[in-house]
């Protein structure tokens, strides 16, 4: 047993000893240990180096928001993790661990010259500094910059582990398992609801772990929590997770969680994830995550040794080890008496309790007298000893504000709490309000903007009592909302730990503030001094002071800085913090593996290839296929002896003559549906929408805010409150996102609702003259005459059998027909379709002849013709603005002086002089050949097709003022030969008054 363990404290199996190495050197922990617990057992303090001074750090928590004890952890090659919370990480026998950011050793750093070097490091120096000369910026700032960057070793090995992930509903998400999380729970639980209840560390109890002196209901904490446990895992309704952080607040309720599952196993079982990404939909959520202790933020506050009282008391009363045998206490809140009284009662010699407050609760003053407990009231600290551990404090009676001379306290430990923060991270993801509560100087929950629970310490109320009555309260809150019913438990605590305290900035000092090293934040070195010099120099926004100084920029997100940092900055301003603003908590709320996020998409399941339901049948049948987006496209069906080009002149011939059949499934499909769906599809479309009528399809042209084309497709509309809307292959989750943005933030009083369809579809296009004469037969429920059925018209009927929404729309200027049906039936109607077509020598073809078919007729692809810089009128479609719709998005941009200003690059057809010639896509164009180098270029090939319909090449291309250029020739410069001649002329090139579609 190590001298700092103490027997028969803690929940720790100390009969069974656990063999790990940090930095090459063997230490024995006990089973249940977290990496830090057992370094400190041994009297380890010092963990790590901080990243711009590389100064000692020790850690400074016992949970997830620590900022200092940072480690490389690595079990086997591939399987090296940098950035390790040693708070978090438990031990197992053989773990290897590495302190960080420092060389040779962690005890001599020759990187700590920065700490000398401190004044040339000030907030903002990146900015400042770097600037001259100029030409070392890419030979020496850069590469030295960026070898500094960043905190341990990126791995470099491929990482062997497989990440899970999975998908879980439940009508109560209860998260953190202190005592109002497990009140929650329990309640909601009992009253017969779906319940998850999940906590980040290895067993639940939260605050019970750290307490066992409370009683609850007459019965000791940890005997309560075991039976709180116990009840809970006989519930078959109520899931129980450990080792699970709740990283992220979602719209509509949705968690995401990340589950450790083997971290803190010896022997990884085979087949197991490491990880574990949970996405919970939750009709009700409690958030019950507690607060954060608050450093006070003094001179020298960043020792190895200087730790939150709260991470003592953890350490001490859950893991049996005393982080000090001289502790001092430090503090502006009753809490740390209990930390120091539970120190002596565990043998350590309190150095001193030394509290920033004149009046302290006479008790505490009676049972620090009673422990032999020296107290200083009315005091400060301003400085301390040692480097690579404390060894004192320089305390200070402070009087009318101001710090009298001082003395030292020897100590070994320094044990701080400068007061509690609620955590409110989840909370803030959801956009719900924070209110400043200025007589507790604290946010508080405010607004919601979801079916959210806000329990306990997170929402200000201390002491086990105060959280466990209003964890009841909550989850009958949460059952109430579902339509259940639960009377309210109350409990009885007894030995409660319920106090007061004050909130400081600095603590005053009787030293010049300009050299003091005050740290508020202690991963990335920033000082009270710094904060101040940002608003000095002009940072008036706590979000501007953040970046100024990288403040709550660390692995800690700000966790124990951003209060400290806020009344700082706001003390500077002379404002209230709530004028100075709050800056931006934003997911994951503690770091979190990439695995995590990737999950099963890694190796050949990285990029999915997505195939369609008839892609089999292409398959079987010879088809050549390309990647499109992430479809897998039949490109061309050659038959016995035919390469691409023959291929594609044989479907292109055969769909014009007689019949062609394509698989259009990969097409995206959105369902916009509910009262206010037209008035959405107004204000996104350039077209108008409110006198399309049911069964009638329109062509819809999507734009940016810049006024430039987006995407494109037909649309149907379906009812008056539902429209089939289709986007190009690669554009599905594209204009989806942008439709669910507007709708979000733009016009959230719309009551409307987006549908991602395009896998419940699949489509079969059929074109050519003998199209409905194929077509007719199978179909049920609709007259396909051209007076009953016109061309831009959609149905819901049968074909084959099938359930269909059946388009008359044609993107090959042929007749045409597109068939939606249930993706299940989509391979079983192609075969039925194929074999009857066989009358008809029906033809399949694939993406290459489409292209072909649709340039022929000068219809445009988005992303190929259009080039995110072009226009409605530039691509010569201005027809499809609604010219009396007041507003739709991109509206006000089509008006730019830039945009209707003359010679823009406009899209035209381009014929070659030698019609066998075929332009390259993206070839460059010149309206003089013989001009000198470097040659202005006027525009280029977007689209070049040899066209068997039409016995030549046709193209189109973009070019400067092109529309104004009608019959003009222009010319295509070629490395190593003559430029190919080509006139200008119309898209259109097939059929130019569109007589192919209303074949009958």
């Amino acid at each position: 047993m190590t001298q700092y363990r103490v027997t028969g404290r803690g929940r720790v199996d100390q009969g069974t000893p656990v063999k790990f190495s940090f930095d090459g050197k063997t230490i024995t922990g006990c089973k249940g240990d977290t990496l830090a617990s057992a370094l400190l057992a041994n009297g380890q303090h010092l963990m790590g180096r901080s990243f711009k001074y590389h100064r000692p750090r020790g850690v400074v928590t016992a949970g997830s928001e620590e900022p200092n004890a940072l480690v490389g952890v690595t079990r086997g090659k591939g399987r090296f993790e940098p950035n390790t919370r040693a708070t978090m990480q438990e031990v197992y026998p053989g773990l290897k661990v590495e302190s960080q950011n420092k060389w040779p050793t962690l005890a001599f750093d020759l990187g700590a010259i920065n700490d000398r070097l401190y004044m040339l490091f000030s907030a903002g120096f990146y900015y400042k500094t770097f600037m001259w000369p100029r030409s070392f910026w890419d030979s020496v700032y850069e590469p030295f910059i960026r070898k500094a960057a960043g905190l341990g070793k990126a791995p470099t090995e491929v990482d062997p582990d497989t990440y899970a992930s999975r998908y879980l509903h439940c009508d109560v998400l209860v998260v953190g398992s202190g005592p109002s999380g497990l009140a929650a729970a329990m309640t909601a639980g009992r009253a017969g609801a779906d319940v998850v209840i999940v906590d980040e560390n290895s067993e639940m109890g939260g605050t019970l772990l750290s307490e066992p002196q409370a009683q609850i209901d007459g019965i000791p904490a940890w005997e309560w929590l075991a039976g709180a446990v116990s009840e809970l895992d006989a519930l078959p309704n109520v899931r129980r997770m450990t080792r699970t952080t709740a990283i992220g607040y979602y719209h509509q309720n949705m968690i995401g969680m990340v589950e450790r599952i083997t971290d803190h196993l010896a022997t990884l079982p085979e087949d197991a994830p490491r990880e574990r990404m949970w996405r919970v939909r939750a009709r009700e959520v409690v958030l019950a995550q507690g607060a954060i202790e608050r450093p006070l933020v003094f001179d020298g506050n960043d020792v190895p040794g200087v730790m939150m009282s709260g991470a003592a008391q953890t350490f001490l009363n859950r893991f049996g080890v005393l982080v000090g045998k001289t502790p001092a206490v430090l503090t502006s809140h009753d809490s740390a008496w209990h930390t120091a009284f539970d120190m002596a009662e565990a043998g350590a010699k309190v150095a001193a309790i030394v509290d920033t407050r004149e009046i302290v609760d006479i008790g505490l003053q009676d049972r620090a007298k009673e422990l032999g407990i020296p107290v200083k009231l009315g005091h400060t600290a301003t400085a301390t000893k040692g480097r690579l551990r404390i060894k004192g404090v320089r305390v200070n009676p402070v009087r009318a504000g101001s710090a009298g001379s001082g003395h030292w306290v020897f100590c070994d430990a320094l044990l701080t709490c400068g007061g509690w923060t609620p955590t409110l991270h989840l909370f803030s993801h959801t956009k719900g309000a924070l209110d400043w509560d200025a007589d507790a100087r604290v946010y508080l929950p405010g607004r919601k903007s979801e079916a959210v629970q806000i329990a306990g310490a997170g929402r200000g109320l201390w002491g086990i009592g105060a959280a466990l009555d209003d964890g009841a309260k909550a989850g009958t809150d949460a059952l109430k909302t579902l339509g259940k019913s639960a009377s309210v438990p109350s409990y009885e605590v007894q030995k409660d730990r319920i106090g007061t305290g004050v909130f400081h900035k600095e603590l005053p000092t009787d030293r010049s503030p300009g050299k003091a090293k005050a740290f508020v934040d202690f991963q990335n070195d920033v000082t009270a001094k710094d904060l101040r010099l940002a608003v000095r120099e002009g940072m008036k926004s706590i979000e501007h002071v953040k970046r100024y100084t990288t403040n709550g920029m660390a692995t800690d997100q700000g966790k124990l800085s951003n209060m400290n940092g806020l009344t700082i900055a706001a003390d500077a301003l002379g404002k209230e913090p709530p004028q100075v603003g709050l800056t931006t908590f934003r997911p994951p709320y503690t770091p979190t593996t990439f695995g995590a996020f990737c999950g099963y998409h890694k190796g050949a399941q990285f990029e999915v290839t997505r195939r369609t339901p008839i892609d089999s049948w292409a398959e079987e049948n010879g088809a050549v296929y390309e990647p499109v987006a992430l479809w897998r496209r039949a490109w061309y069906f050659p038959k016995a002896g035919e390469g691409m080009h023959k291929a594609v002149a044989r479907e292109c011939k055969s769909t014009r003559e007689s019949l062609g059949i394509f698989d259009a499934s990969t097409l995206g499909k959105i369902e916009v549906s509910g009262p206010d769906a037209t008035e959405f599809m107004n204000r996104m479309y350039t077209n108008p929408w409110t006198k399309l009528g049911v069964g009638r399809a329109r062509y819809g042209l999507l734009l940016g805010e810049d006024g430039f084309i987006r995407d494109d497709g037909v649309i149907g509309r379906m009812r008056d409150d539902l429209f089939h809307v289709t986007t190009t292959t690669g554009g599905a989750a594209r204009v989806l996102n942008m439709m669910e943005d507007y709708l979000q933030t733009e016009w959230p009083d719309l009551k409307v609702w987006l549908t991602s369809t395009t896998e419940e579809w699949a489509t079969i296009a059929l074109n050519g003259p003998n199209a409905r004469k194929l077509l007719a037969p199978f179909v049920e429920g609709c007259d396909m005459s051209n007076e009953a059925f016109p061309h831009m018209s959609v149905r819901e009927c049968t074909v084959a059998g099938f359930p269909s929404r059946l388009f008359r729309i044609s993107f090959t200027g042929e007749l045409g027909f597109e068939i939606n049906v249930p993706a299940r039936h989509g391979r079983a109607l192609w075969e039925k379709l194929w074999e009857a077509g066989k009358q008809y020598d029906i033809c399949p073809y694939g993406t290459e002849t489409m292209h072909v078919l649709r340039a022929e007729k000068g219809f445009i692809i988005v992303g190929q013709d259009t080039d995110g810089t072009v226009t409605p009128e530039d691509a010569g479609i201005g027809w499809a603005i609604g010219k009396m719709k007041p507003d739709f998005v991109g509206k006000r941009s089509l008006d730019r002086p830039d945009i209707v200003a003359p010679n823009r690059k406009q899209l035209v057809g381009l014929l070659t002089e030698d019609p066998k010639t075929v332009l390259v896509e993206g070839a460059q164009i010149v309206d003089d050949p013989n001009q000198p180098k470097p040659m202005k270029m006027i525009g280029h090939v977007t689209s070049s097709y040899w066209s068997e319909t039409l016995g030549r090449s046709v193209a189109m291309a973009v070019i400067e003022g092109g529309h104004d250029k009608m019959d003009q020739t222009i010319f295509v410069p070629q490395a190593g030969g003559a430029p190919i001649k080509a006139k200008i002329g119309t898209t259109m090139f097939y059929d130019p008054k569109g007589e192919r579609l209303l074949v009958e």
